[in-house]
């Protein structure tokens, strides 16, 4: 596989580092997941199966698990000595942590020169909010997601999906293939520093336009991607079920608009999002009350309009689409894992279902670093 021979080390929790680290033993790489004595928190979060948290299972399969305290020498000694094969390292705390256990940049740059070193944070190494505590809905406050994204009351409504985790894991892991790649060349390792807040604000150049061109902020409800467009919007069906026209492409709105009978309205969409589509929103709110969500699915599958049911979670990965594309995948022992969305022609990726007990590998792991039964006990005591 295209990273066999990749040595990762894993100080990473919850998700962001976590998830960046999977892609990564997807496609061959070792990763060794350091834990502390209590474990990452996620084995503990949410339904559990065979032993494992759903959630752990979907960041973490595939990897190796250690215990190392890194409050005690012998600890930090460990941590290392196994940093000293490694090709990369990632961490997930806030900036200053690392110091105090001894696992910053510079310490272990001093035992593997030509590291990729990632840090992964809410707010990066630098900066008036670099210190503050904060997990991804505080992220998605800050950099003005919430506040786009805002309901029926008018109020900002809960995000679902931790977009400030997963942006900063996929910017984390383009980065450190990067340096990875930068070091085939030069020989030299690199110091990376991921912020969750950076990764969002880097993730909206689409919206960006009243706040670059106009100096304000988008509205809801009347921008082109925020509500403001007719064939961008959701709409209830006769079930009272959802679907959603996402395209405001002038063919798929000709192409809807003449199968409905009401070309009138064209001239109102070509206008641009705005207050002005209104009379076109309410004339298709009524239209799509009057089937319900599977009726409309048979009636919109063979034609050419950018269209989609609004479907659950669990309806989400039961999809053919996703069952063919290999995004929901079963195990021998009958548990379900997300696939890896990375598709390759050539060397695919790997995915090793099994999930590390707590610890599992630490005493393999630094037997063959050439530990004595003496250090183990130390270290496992």
């Amino acid at each position: 596989m295209k990273l066999e021979g990749l040595r990762v080390v894993d100080l990473s929790l919850f998700l962001p580092g976590p998830f960046l680290t999977l892609m990564l033993a997807d496609h061959g790489a070792e990763v060794i997941k350091v834990e502390p004595p209590g474990g990452d928190p996620s084995r503990q979060i949410g339904q559990q199966q065979a032993g494992q948290s759903v959630f752990y299972r979907n960041a973490n399969r595939g990897k190796k698990s250690v215990v190392l305290n890194l409050k005690s020498d012998a600890g930090r000694q460990a941590l290392l000595d196994l940093c000293a094969s490694a090709d990369v390292f990632v961490e997930g705390f806030r900036p200053g942590v690392v110091e105090r256990l001894g696992a910053d940049y510079e310490t272990i740059r001093a035992r593997r020169p030509d590291i990729v070193y990632c840090s992964v944070s809410a707010f990066g190494q630098s900066g008036p909010y670099r210190d503050r505590p904060a997990h991804d809905l505080a992220n998605q406050s800050l950099a003005g997601f919430v506040a786009m994204n805002v309901g029926s009351d008018g109020r900002p409504a809960m995000p679902a999906i931790p977009a400030a985790d997963l942006a900063a894991a996929h910017m984390g892991l383009a980065a450190v293939l990067m340096a990875l790649y930068r070091r085939t060349s030069t020989g030299q390792g690199d110091y990376v520093d991921i912020a969750m807040q950076d990764s969002l604000l880097a993730w909206a150049p689409n919206v960006l336009g009243p706040v670059f061109a106009e100096n304000r902020s988008p509205r809801p409800g009347l921008e082109r991607t925020l509500g403001g467009a007719a064939f961008y919007q959701v709409y209830e069906t006769a079930d009272r079920r959802y679907l959603s026209l996402a395209g405001q492409e002038p063919k798929f709105v000709r192409n809807l608009l003449t199968e409905l009978g009401r070309m009138d309205l064209f001239e109102l969409c070509e206008q641009g999002p705005g207050a002005h589509q209104e009379p076109v929103v309410e004339f298709l709110q009524s239209v799509f009350a009057t089937k319900t969500q599977d009726e409309w699915n048979r009636w919109f599958a063979d034609r050419d309009i950018c269209y989609a049911p609004v479907l659950s979670l669990r309806e989400a990965h039961e999809d053919p689409h996703a069952q063919a594309r290999g995004m929901c995948l079963t195990d021998d022992a009958g548990l379900r894992h997300v696939g890896n969305p990375m598709h390759f022609q050539y060397e695919p990726a790997e995915l090793d279902f099994s999930v590390a007990d707590f610890g599992e590998h630490t005493e393999a792991v630094f037997t063959k670093l050439g530990y004595s039964d003496q250090q183990l006990k130390a270290l496992l005591n």
